[in-house]
């Protein structure tokens, strides 16, 4: 099965299971980490999301990730967790919702002699992402950005 395919389905299974519990589904992600392989399913709700709707959604997706459609898989741990503090934006409503919110931008090569930056997104356009940094806008092409993410400061 290919890692589109499973992250669709996967992410077609949680939709329910994640409005029945108030909670909404932020991202699901299977990568490799080292030797093994993860199957991440990141949820949230305004109020926060606490250890006991982890359990229930991952408890919930057991059954189903068991299902003979998932054997060719290699083996795999699963996850389900908040989305966390500093959550990584990804799909386009994630840009919408983050807009006007500070960003850490990380990049591929580096730009200007470093490897990321921090600032409030403006927007993001198809292939570009506009800051404003320091009362400047800034424009980086979505093609040099390695990884967008929420800044928060401890």
């Amino acid at each position: 099965m290919q890692t589109k395919e499973l992250i669709r389905k996967v992410s077609e299974k949680c939709l329910p299971l994640c409005e029945a519990e108030g909670l909404s589904l932020w991202d699901v992600t299977f990568e490799k980490e080292g030797r093994s392989y993860m199957l991440s399913v990141f949820i949230d709700r305004e109020e926060g999301v606490f250890v006991e709707d982890c359990e229930k959604i991952s408890r919930a997706l057991d059954p189903f990730l068991d299902e003979k459609q998932f054997d060719s898989l290699p083996p795999y741990t699963l996850t389900v967790s908040s989305a966390g503090l500093e959550r990584r934006i990804v799909r386009p409503e994630h840009f919408v919702w983050a807009t006007g919110k500070a960003v850490d931008v990380s990049f591929y090569k580096a730009r200007d002699g470093v490897m990321g930056l921090c600032g409030t997104l403006v927007r993001k356009e198809d292939d570009k992402l506009v800051l404003e940094q320091n009362g400047n806008l800034v424009e980086l092409e979505m093609s040099a950005v390695a990884m967008v993410k929420l800044h928060f400061e401890f």
